[in-house]
């Protein structure tokens, strides 16, 4: 038998996935994150995972790995010492940025400081055009000069190469590049032409500084990482995930880290999607939740929605241009500051707030029993009796009740003169809101109506609020799918390997003809399809989709383009002007058909084949035909509704069969999360052991037995 295990590290808990191809059975661990060394909790939970499941490592033909090490080291400032070489009279542009102001009315904005200071930003003679002509040659001997001020003297280990026009252009850069090398060998380089070729230099720069700065620390972790998995017997692949959905080998890993900062939360978004096709349902909100944060994107028309910009490192968590801009194949995602280790405090008006601090894996919460000192939103979940203390990770770890009443209610309850109940509850709705609110914002944003789609909701504590958030978003349904809380883990598993290129590349689609706009694509396919030939892929099973960015002349953003798959691209030449006309109608109701069409960007993306997942995989197959042998037992749980506590049944997930029907409220356990149903709702069991969760009416009927919290 042959497996496939995925890793994803969160900020509270490493979530493992491990999967027997042959008989679609899944097993599934989750590891408290090691913040110092987040390699330690990953090889520790492959070793206790395979251990208990009794599976040699020489069985495992990949291993795919998803981390937001990428991220961590930006927003901690623990990345290489680094020195950047630019265009003379550009060494300021990274403090100068874009001119915009993403507060207008705040007079003391802060803006993150650059990743290189000024100091260490050296200037040479040289200058391309935008359409890629040469005016002034480069100055070599200065080249090599501020090479070597920069690592003799200012001890840099790694270099960003950034250009003004190298998009057009690259010989300079890559000049640059070979010269560097030459001197040191051992000097990491990145050049704004190979890491991301956009137009616009402020966002391509500071994207081709994050690679930099991160490149030496992403290297030393996956030599860590490959080592001790050599030294436990792997004789599989080992993969990363990318922000874009797609997995890399380690070696186009370690070029191009910066594509990492979305690593593990997109292959949640990638699962919602396999999930969507499996049950026909092709719109779809996907609401990951964790220790730490939760993550929202939509899937429409079957595909993950993607963008090519994200921001990293905000000054304000959630206000967008305030952090440090990123251009990456990106899976659209909107980041809230809400997850089971967010803290719980009185704001300056004496109101309650929850978020965006949190207590993170160490000491984490104050029912961890490991030294938090704040309430938190998983205390909060536990004293509404919606966690079980005794089998909180199936019971690896056993919850505190006691002191998380004590600290929530000398921090919350008193100060607010409210009940305990009450003021666990406020947290969290307050979270619920929070999210929901954030996905109002996003999904219109983008111009999708999400009221009669569906959610899937996974992540340790997503199902704790899946249908309170539904419910305030008007989604008649939440999906709950096997292995909901190791969803982003089982997700690396579902993603293909995929590398894309966008390079920058004005035109006039007037001036062009078909041989001109196939043998634009042509450079693009090479580049793209190199990473997977390199990893072994035959070049057959390789699929490519093309993208260009279009607008109108004298427009100043473009929109995307997705090519249809014809194997004659001459006709979509003649196309294009249609397909635009079509696109901006969708975003704007009508089109601007006699102006002349602009093309600014080609996008290639390669795709190898996708990996073989069953649609009915299953976690400890103990399904029986009798739905009373998953009651485990009752537990008072408080629903705002009644405003007290009530005696609520408890299932074991894994007893439930299919075509079971359960009414709420209740509570479903899994070993990594649990489901949260509210009274009116009615839950179903699917024949892929799917939770179905279908909105009904919130008013809650008397039941006898009610607990109320003193």
């Amino acid at each position: 038998m042959t497996y496939r295990l995925g890793v994803d590290i969160g900020g509270t808990f490493t979530d493992f996935a491990l999967l027997n191809e042959d008989s679609g059975q899944l097993a599934v661990h989750k590891q408290l994150t090691t913040p110092d060394d987040p390699s330690r909790a990953v090889l520790d939970g492959i070793r206790d995972l395979l251990g208990r499941e009794r599976v040699d490592i020489e069985s495992i033909a990949a291993i795919v790995h998803g981390t937001t090490l990428v991220t961590n080291a930006i927003i901690e400032r623990k990345g290489a010492k680094s020195g950047m070489i630019t265009t003379a009279g550009f060494a300021d542009a990274l403090d100068m940025r874009e001119e915009k102001r993403y507060d207008l009315f705040d007079l003391r904005l802060v803006f993150p400081e650059p990743l290189i200071p000024r100091w260490r930003r050296m200037e040479v003679s040289e200058r391309c055009r935008y359409d890629g002509t040469v005016e002034i040659p480069l100055d070599e001997e200065k080249v090599r000069a501020a090479v070597t001020h920069l690592v003799e003297e200012e001890g840099i280990e790694s270099l960003a190469v950034c250009l003004l026009h190298s998009y057009a252009n690259p010989s300079h850069e890559l000049a640059i590049r070979r010269l560097a090398a030459a001197q040191y060998p051992d000097l990491f380089i990145s050049t704004s032409a190979e890491v991301f070729p956009d137009l616009r230099e402020f966002a391509r720069w500071t994207t081709t500084c994050i690679n930099a700065y991160t490149q030496p620390m992403f290297d030393q972790y996956l030599q860590r990482i490959e080592s001790a998995l050599a030294e436990l017997g792997l004789v599989g692949n080992f993969y990363i995930m990318t922000s874009s959905g797609g997995t890399v080998t380690t070696e186009t890993a370690r070029a191009f880290p910066s594509r990492m900062l979305e690593s593990g939360p997109a292959a949640g978004v990638l699962m919602s999607a396999f999930h969507g096709a499996t049950l026909t349902l092709p719109e779809l909100l996907s609401f990951d939740m964790g220790g730490t944060t939760a993550k929202g994107a939509l899937v429409q028309g079957g595909k993950p929605v993607k963008a090519y910009q994200m921001e990293v490192a905000r000054v304000h968590q959630f206000k967008r241009g305030s952090g440090l801009p990123a251009k990456i194949p990106v899976i659209d995602m909107i980041e809230i500051g809400a997850g089971g280790g967010s803290i719980a405090q009185l704001d300056q008006r004496g109101l309650l707030a929850v978020g965006p601090r949190s207590a993170g894996a160490d000491p984490g919460p104050i029912c961890y029993g490991r030294g938090g000192d704040a309430p938190t939103l998983t205390d909060a979940n536990l004293i509404l009796g919606y966690l079980d203390p005794d089998f909180f990770l199936g019971g690896e770890i056993k919850l505190e009740v006691t002191a998380a009443k004590e600290l929530t209610n000398a921090r919350v309850a008193e100060p607010l003169q409210l009940s305990l109940a009450r003021a666990a509850w406020g947290i969290h709705d307050i979270v619920n809101e929070d999210v929901a609110r954030a996905f109002r914002i996003h999904a219109s944003e983008r111009g999708f109506d999400y009221r009669k789609c569906s959610m899937v909701a996974f992540g340790g504590s997503g199902p704790l609020h899946a249908l309170r958030i539904a419910s305030k978003l008007k989604i008649p349904r939440a999906i709950f799918p096997v292995g909901a809380g190791v969803m982003s883990a089982l997700g690396l598993l579902a993603s293909p390997l995929a590398f894309e290129i966008v390079q920058a590349q004005h035109c006039f689609v007037d001036e062009l003809d078909a041989t001109q706009f196939e043998g634009a694509f042509a450079p693009l396919v090479e580049r793209a399809v190199a990473p997977l030939r390199d990893a072994g892929v035959p070049r057959e099973q390789i699929t490519l989709e093309y993208r260009l960015d279009m607008r109108y002349h004298g427009q100043g953003y473009a929109l995307e383009v997705t090519l249809p798959d014809r194997s004659d691209r001459s006709t979509i030449f003649h196309d294009l002007t249609s397909l635009f006309a079509e696109r901006y109608e969708t975003v704007y109701a009508f089109s601007l058909i006699e102006s002349p069409l602009e093309i600014t960007t080609w996008k290639v993306e390669a795709r190898g084949p996708k990996p073989k997942i069953m649609a009915g995989y299953s976690v400890e197959s103990q399904q029986s035909s009798d739905v009373s042998k998953a009651l485990k037992g009752t537990r008072p749980a408080y629903f705002p509704e009644g405003d007290n506590y009530v005696d609520c049944p408890v299932y074991n997930r894994y007893l439930l069969p299919a075509a079971s029907r359960l009414e709420g409220p209740a509570l479903i356990e899994e070993r990594e999360s649990t489901m949260v149903i509210g009274p009116g709702d009615v839950v179903t069991v699917d024949h892929y052991l799917n939770l179905v969760a279908e909105l009904g009416e919130t008013s809650l009927p008397t039941i006898a037995n009610q607990h109320v919290e003193k």
